[in-house]
């Protein structure tokens, strides 16, 4: 086989694997903080992009202003959906609250199809459209940007919560929420922050991978990778999502490049299902294991 051509389709797998660790972040941020799994991130990822597709076409924005909207406006749906859905789920037993995000992924694909219809829809172009070389290799301008801008909300997103008061309240969240509330933390507070981060990330993923391969309302089974890889990753560690989805994104990459698209999601669920047998907790995830 042709190493350049091995070498272009790794590098595509890394631009896509970006977009399944930047949603796979956002589906962190929400378990660490909560303990909720969230099925409905696809969903969440959709709407973001259906949120930009609606910006543009109604308000005539310009495209800068209507992707800075529809990442506000992802966030502020994680923000209801946690005030809204999750909140009163307090105290109930974790199959409760997983049921629930799976019919919000239905509502959710419910709202797109009543006002977007059931078609698919082109995003405005924004992305550039000229080849990108590194060195011999030629990768795609939209998958070479989208690496760059995901790398960019990723660091972001580590700083924040490194660094930023917040994001320490989170951490501090995650570890123990009892002592977390016995030092001041606004707990609660933390639960929508969390929610509201993770739908804007969500969104930004949503607006790229929707520039990249066009919206429609089944864009959310992208949730379903995203899923694999944060499990492989742990659930509960930005670092596993991060690496996990890369890996992920290879592998479809390679897979779908020697075997055929339809091969991709069934090497990938087949990687899930030996991660389970063998270390159910993910590779970077904790070894407490919670049975749904």
């Amino acid at each position: 086989m042709d190493w350049l051509y091995i070498v272009e389709i790794v590098l595509a797998g890394l631009g896509s694997g970006s977009l399944l660790s930047l949603t796979g972040v956002a589906f962190v941020l929400i378990y660490k903080a909560t303990k909720v799994v969230n099925l409905a991130v696809g969903e969440m990822l959709m709407m973001g992009a259906y949120f930009f597709l609606g910006f543009v076409s109604i308000s005539f924005l310009p495209l800068w202003a209507a992707i800075v909207l529809a990442i506000l406006a992802g966030g502020l749906l994680g923000g209801v959906v946690e005030r809204l859905l999750i909140r009163p789920m307090l105290g109930e037993s974790p199959i409760s609250v997983f049921m629930v995000t799976v019919g919000l992924g239905s509502v959710l694909v419910g709202v797109v199809q009543l006002f977007w219809g059931s078609d698919q829809h082109t995003l405005p172009a924004f992305l550039p459209s000229r080849p990108v070389f590194l060195g011999p290799a030629v990768v795609a301008p939209k998958i070479a940007v989208s690496f760059v801008i995901a790398s960019i909300l990723i660091a972001f997103f580590l700083v924040i919560f490194r660094y930023w008061r917040g994001g320490v309240a989170l951490r501090a969240t995650a570890t123990d929420q009892g002592a977390a509330y016995s030092c001041g933390i606004n707990v609660p507070r933390v639960f929508s922050f969390a929610w509201i981060a993770a739908g804007m990330a969500a969104a930004a993923a949503g607006i790229l991978i929707g520039s990249i391969g066009g919206l429609s309302p089944v864009m959310g089974v992208f949730g379903l990778s995203v899923l694999v890889a944060v499990i492989v990753g742990g659930l509960d560690s930005v670092l596993g999502a991060l690496i996990a989805g890369l890996v992920i994104g290879v592998v479809e990459a390679v897979v779908g490049a020697q075997f055929g698209g339809e091969y991709k999601l069934m090497v990938t669920f087949s990687i899930l299902v030996v991660m389970l047998m063998i270390r159910p907790y993910g590779l970077f995830g904790t070894t407490e294991i919670e049975r749904l």
